[in-house]
């Protein structure tokens, strides 16, 4: 694991400028903050800086402005709801760089936090341009990184700037590197992955590096499909991608070679339609699949014999549910598997590791959010490290 320093490495930092990223990008409904995770992720970092006696100034992008000012994009919208959270009061400087912005954060005390405007605002940050680097490191004496979610981006407000002053992990972005250390750096064995979602297309990259490193590989969701025609399964119209059976059958070859078990499911729920509690609904074993049904979701005997090898394993990491967990009743899977996850880590015996945006959802839809060892909220930068990539604002904090 990459050597990085934290907050325990500051010292003496009263009434220096600290330029802090975080991730504001909160879900909105109006002019009001929907989900409020992401602030709460930011407050234990923000906090002990404040405490510490540093000017705390927040940096984050905000949405797709595409390099241009938009009002509907400002962050002024967060500054009431992050104060909230922190229980003290929260400044709003209009720019990220510019001389307003250095007289405001001059006549800032020390503990005092202000948010500073949508950094993509400025076209230079998407870009890791120089000139905008120079300019907003210019505002600070040390850079400290609490952003996990934009990690896998080499921005401005997520490189540049560790490039150019001395840098630190936060506090959240410690517990995610900490938390993913556990579960695919040098995890203790067995270790499984559950891998779900529509398409194999899109956790291609995922699979190919999970082989290598796990004992047992779940797959669910319409994904589960795709393998379960590379094994001679008519799947009949269920969501599959039949042109990517070759590279599944690549797939396989490889776990075989690396004593990885891909774990399939025998029975399954199908209907002929999809919706909520159709009444085609049945739970058949999958040669047993009629042309015109579709695969919604893992049957129970197939989801008891997963739960019997979760509790073979020591360490567990997730991604993707594995049916159609939106819609009743095929979530059935995954909350039963969530549950039985959930119920071993607390018991002690299993690590679990999670993240996705649609992961998150379905461990909170199955009321065990909270009994999972960590989970990211973070989805690209948790796919890409599941894709065993570098991460350039993970990598720009190494010592």
């Amino acid at each position: 694991m990459t050597a990085f320093n934290t907050l325990d490495d500051l010292e003496d930092v009263a009434g220096q400028r600290a330029l802090v990223r975080v991730d504001l990008n909160v879900p909105m409904d109006g002019l009001r903050v929907a989900d409020t995770t992401r602030l709460e992720a930011a407050v234990p970092t923000i906090k002990a800086l404040s405490d510490m006696g540093a000017k705390v100034l927040l940096l984050s992008h905000f949405g797709r402005p595409e390099g241009t000012r938009n009002p509907d994009m400002s962050l002024e919208m967060i500054q009431g709801p992050l104060a909230r959270l922190i229980g003290h009061k929260v400044l709003f400087f209009a720019d990220c760089v510019g001389a307003d912005t250095e007289r405001q954060i001059a006549e800032m005390a020390p503990g005092d936090v202000a948010i500073l405007e949508n950094t993509r605002f400025h076209p230079g940050e998407t870009k890791n341009a120089d000139h905008l680097a120079d300019a907003i490191a210019g505002l600070g004496d040390f850079f400290v990184n609490d952003a996990f979610s934009a990690a896998h981006r080499a921005h401005v407000s997520t490189v540049g700037l560790a490039e150019r002053l001395p840098a630190y992990a936060g506090r959240a972005l410690e517990a995610e590197l900490t938390a993913l250390e556990k579960a695919l750096g040098s995890p203790e064995h067995p270790v499984a992955a559950v891998v779900g979602g529509a398409k194999v297309s899109t956790k291609l990259a995922v699979l190919e590096n999970l082989v290598g490193k796990v004992d047992h590989l779940i797959i669910g969701g319409g994904m589960a499909n795709t393998f379960l025609a590379e094994r001679g399964v008519d799947v009949g119209k269920s969501l599959c991608e039949h042109d990517l059976v070759g590279t599944v059958a690549r797939i396989a070859e490889a776990a075989d070679m690396a004593g990885c078990t891909i774990h399939l499911p025998y029975d399954v729920m199908v209907a002929k339609e999809f919706a909520a509690n159709p009444e085609s609904l049945r739970t058949c074993n999958v040669h047993e699949v009629a042309a015109d049904e579709m695969i919604l979701d893992i049957g129970p005997a197939a989801v008891e014999a997963l739960g019997d090898v979760l509790k073979t394993c020591k360490t567990l990491v997730w991604n993707g549910p594995l049916g159609a967990f939106e819609t009743p009743p095929f979530d059935k899977a995954t909350v039963a598997l969530a549950q039985t996850a959930a119920a071993l880590t607390q018991e002690g015996s299993l690590v679990s590791v999670a993240g996705g945006g649609d992961t998150v959802a379905a461990l909170n839809h199955a009321g065990v959010g909270g009994d999972f060892s960590f989970v990211s909220t973070a989805g690209g930068a948790f796919l890409e490290w599941m894709e065993g990539k570098e991460l350039p604002g993970v990598a720009a904090l190494a010592k």
